[in-house]
């Protein structure tokens, strides 16, 4: 285990979405879900928390699971810096990218209407609560967390379930079964975790995107 730094009022989240049913007629369920990790008196604290929608679309599921996820950070009464990591690069680009050129345009695109531009919206507000980066992982190139925060959010959209706030994570029992699977056997969850607080603590700029497999 790596010995903890001090970094105070940083929290690290992995975001995924999921939506069943793309291209086929009929109602497509869906769901979002992330893992938490905050440093709180020498630990880290792990919460996980998942959301469903009857019929939508994995852009909508990735716009709404970044903005549950900020409004649940902010019950704790604190601003905190928060990274976020997603594999959504309508998320990731949109929020780095696009949204600075929609605003300056009066919420306007060059190319015509901004799709789902209440959720833009609304998540812009979220942001305000927090110091937010955004940084983007591919999806399912063993990313751990990454992985973890796709089965949250199958799981939501399957079962049609949302979490009541955040809730006790399931991440390090979830580990320990992939790992008898003989994967991710190298993973340290602590270390990964710490490299980036340290990156936030030492004010280096986060990237685009983030290529390390053990993120």
């Amino acid at each position: 285990m790596v010995p903890l730094m001090p970094v105070a009022h940083c929290a690290i989240l992995h975001l995924d979405e999921s939506c069943l049913g793309n291209g086929r007629e009929g109602a497509t369920p869906g769901g979002a879900g992330g893992l938490i990790e905050i440093q709180q008196g020498g630990a880290i604290v792990r919460r996980d928390f998942y959301l469903h929608a009857p019929d939508t679309t994995n852009n909508r599921m990735a716009l709404g699971g970044a903005i549950a996820a900020l409004h649940l950070l902010a019950a704790k009464k604190q601003r905190l810096r928060v990274v976020m990591i997603s594999d959504s690069e309508y998320l990731v680009r949109g929020m780095r990218e696009w949204v600075p050129g929609w605003i300056r345009r009066g919420w306007r695109r060059k190319g015509g209407v901004i799709e789902n531009l209440e959720l833009w919206q609304v998540l812009v507000a979220a942001t305000k609560l927090h110091t937010v980066t955004f940084a983007w992982v591919r999806g399912h190139a063993g990313h751990t967390k990454n992985e973890y925060a796709n089965d949250l959010a199958v799981l939501a959209a399957r079962e049609q379930r949302t979490s009541d706030g955040v809730v006790e994570s399931g991440f390090l029992t979830w580990l320990a079964i992939e790992r008898e699977k003989g994967r991710y056997l190298d993973y340290d969850p602590d270390r990964s975790f710490q490299q980036l607080v340290t990156r936030v603590g030492a004010g280096d700029p986060m990237p685009l995107v983030l290529n390390d497999q053990s993120s």
